[in-house]
């Protein structure tokens, strides 16, 4: 990437991490909250504030996925690489993350003993539909070649999925594949009908080639000269799409027999990316301005582990090894159970960071060999 500031990559990457880093700690409360908590907690104003908090991380991660594989590709073409050696890796990339939601769901179902069923092992949760975005971005980005076309293509499958997804969860439902299968279009998984917690392709990955689509537009070269400017137009986007998405709501006319606002509509979705376009450019503009790079920054470091954080923290607040009963303790009990989860996943994350290139690089270097193999 062109650098006519010295140190705008830098700032770039280290917003990025850190916004990754954000959607982290949300997560941990929100987990920790809905673990814990008991008896009239359970009913506060405080765990349901908790349970908001908890939409934005799934979107937050989807989000930054497209982004990081807009900065990857851009990355590698600047390098001479062809399209397909580009489409291999970020393919490679998403099988590996979808083959370790499987070894998660394996591992859960193992310690989860005698109680989990063996349905768990096929529940699509949002390592899978990570991975499945990321496979999907990198045959889109071999598709087309040129920035703008990225940019467009992109912009249009992630319309497309999500106004596609009402009559998929209703009235156009996959109802011939195997729940397993149809799962993945909707989130069925074994109860009959589309379930919100689960993370199927239709809508989610539509959040991901959102952040496809920005992330060619900041990584293009005009934003490179002022990265400031374009986080800014990212976040005056977010703010013109959140309040359209308000306004078409509020239209008499719909276009679907079955409309559900908060779980399948395109008008959500708009909001959605409008939410995070506004998040991107207050991340950007903490990291560039305020306090966000000075120092130690644990978001930062949350951020380039985001993945290993993501896998250790569940078992120690949901699973077998739970640092503290479930749905028994009052509010404070439970935040001093989350600054301990909080604490203790900086502290791994540092770890993973300071062997990074040794055993904790394994996974990379594997996949660097695949990737040659298939060229």
């Amino acid at each position: 990437m062109p650098n006519p500031q010295g140190s705008a990559p830098k700032q770039r990457l280290a917003y990025i991490d850190w916004m990754r880093g954000l959607a982290c700690v949300v997560m941990f409360q929100t987990h920790c909250y809905d673990s814990w908590l008991g008896g009239a907690a359970r009913d506060s104003s405080f765990f349901r504030w908790s349970r908001l908090g908890g939409t934005l991380p799934a979107p937050l991660f989807l989000f930054l996925a497209g982004i990081s594989c807009a900065l990857l590709t851009g990355r590698m073409r600047q390098k001479g690489s062809t399209p397909g050696a580009i489409a291999r890796t970020t393919i490679v990339r998403g099988a590996e993350i979808l083959g370790l939601a499987f070894l998660f769901r394996l591992q859960e179902f193992v310690l989860g003993q005698p109680w989990a069923p063996w349905t768990d092992l096929l529940r699509v949760d949002v390592l899978n539909v990570i991975g499945i975005s990321l496979m999907l971005m990198g045959a889109a980005n071999w598709l087309v070649r040129g920035r703008a076309a990225n940019v467009a293509l992109a912009a249009v499958l992630a319309a497309a999925i999500a106004m596609a997804t009402p009559p998929l969860w209703t009235t156009w439902r996959p109802r011939f594949l195997p729940w397993w299968l149809e799962s993945y279009v909707n989130g069925v998984h074994t109860f009959g009908v589309p379930q919100p917690w689960l993370f199927p392709i239709f809508p989610w990955t539509a959040l991901a080639f959102a952040g496809l689509a920005v992330g060619f537009i900041l990584f293009a070269n005009w934003p490179s000269q002022n990265p400031g400017m374009a986080a800014a137009l990212c976040g005056a986007a977010g703010v013109a799409l959140f309040y359209l998405s308000r306004w078409l709501d509020a239209r008499p006319v719909q276009l679907y027999a079955v409309y559900d606002y908060w779980h399948t509509s395109p008008n959500f979705f708009l909001a959605r990316v409008g939410i995070l376009l506004v998040i991107l450019w207050a991340v950007y503009a903490w990291c560039r301005w305020g306090l966000g790079q000075i120092g130690f920054s644990p978001l930062i470091q949350l951020g380039q582990a985001s993945l290993l954080v993501y896998w250790v923290h569940i078992e120690f607040v949901y699973g077998r090894f739970s640092i503290l009963p479930k749905q028994s303790e009052t509010i404070p009990m439970a935040s001093v159970g989350l600054l301990i989860i909080f604490t203790a996943m900086v502290g791994l994350a540092m770890l993973r960071t300071r062997f990074k290139g040794g055993g904790g690089d394994l996974l990379a270097r594997l996949r660097r060999e695949l990737v040659a193999r298939l060229s």
